[in-house]
């Protein structure tokens, strides 16, 4: 039976979302193609970690070393082609992250595998890998069928499945040798660097309230700031407000800001771009209000209201509070 071998990304202590968006589009594949999905785990002694994959896939490879406790893409690179070698997935998922971007072509060419970056889908049409990509700055979804080949690696753009912890699997797991490391040379894992947060972070929340152009004006922000502190939700904004410096960039929703995946995603005034869909379209729930019926936003709102979002609000408030 094929597989589709998926790369367990963590940070300090905690599996990424990343992670299980990839395990849930290759769940999908797998049923799809009779096929097995197995996350690969790079770390050390971090057995409640990689535990936590048990649910989202059929088995989970660990693969246990000093060298591997932080993300660093030289000594992942070697693991990683031994791996490949030895298991010859069909596919192979990298999230398109930081960590990602600088391990997957450097992996690709020592293995001369062919490689499909940033993807927002993969699927076997009739035998052939298909994916899909955004181009000309996210304005058109190009389908692309790729070569018929023994193995493929695809980078997956974070956001573009949801991240489920627990899809009905029980992975057993399975520890492997690590590699020599003997020429390993290069880079070193240091320390983590964060940029300091302007306020919050809103890719936590599982409420947002999101504002646009129609918010009309800055004065006009304290009346959505009260809707959201009165159903337990966080401001954020498109991309106007930022640029206009509404509210700071910490804020805004899009390509250009931040991907969120919150329980229930309130748009504001937003004319809903592809640019900004980009950004929330994995929301659980989205509710949308605008004046425009022809609004982009309406698309992927499960729920839409066409009216002055100052009428709609108030009445918003009161269902959301109403006991």
């Amino acid at each position: 039976m094929k597989e589709i071998l998926v790369l367990a990304e963590h940070r300090r202590g905690e599996l990424r979302d990343i992670t299980f968006e990839m395990l849930s589009m290759a769940n999908r594949l797998a049923g799809e193609n009779d096929m097995t999905v197995t996350a690969l785990f790079l770390g050390h002694e971090a057995s409640d970690l990689s535990d936590g994959l048990k649910g989202a896939c059929d088995s989970i490879v660990i693969m246990d070393d000093p060298k591997l406790a932080n993300c660093n893409a030289d000594p992942y690179l070697v693991a990683m082609e031994l791996v490949l070698k030895e298991r010859k997935p069909l596919l192979t998922l990298i999230g398109h992250t930081a960590a990602g971007m600088d391990l997957a072509p450097a992996l690709a060419t020592r293995l001369s595998l062919p490689l499909a970056t940033d993807c927002l889908e993969v699927n076997l049409v009739e035998g052939r890998l298909e994916v899909i990509r955004q181009i000309y700055g996210g304005k058109i979804n190009a389908y692309l069928t790729m070569k018929p080949f023994e193995q493929y690696l695809i980078s997956i753009r974070p956001g573009s499945a949801a991240a489920e912890a627990e899809q009905g699997k029980s992975g057993a797991t399975e520890t492997v040798p690590v590699p020599s490391w003997e020429n390993l040379k290069g880079r070193r894992f240091l320390d983590y660097l964060e940029a300091e947060l302007e306020d919050i972070d809103i890719a936590v929340a599982d409420i947002l309230v999101s504002i646009g152009r129609g918010i009309g004006k800055p004065e006009n922000i304290p009346v959505a700031q009260e809707f959201a502190d009165a159903i337990g939700a966080t401001l954020a904004c498109s991309r106007p407000v930022a640029d206009k410096e509404w509210l700071p960039k910490s804020r805004q929703v899009g390509t250009s800001g931040k991907t969120v995946n919150p329980k229930i995603y309130i748009a504001l005034g937003i004319s809903g771009a592809f640019q900004h869909q980009a950004g929330m379209k994995n929301a659980n729930t989205i509710i949308a209000v605008n004046k425009d019926p022809r609004a982009p936003i309406f698309n992927v709102a499960h729920y839409g209201i066409v009216d002055d979002l100052f009428k709609v609000l108030p009445l918003l408030k009161e269902k959301f509070t109403k006991k």
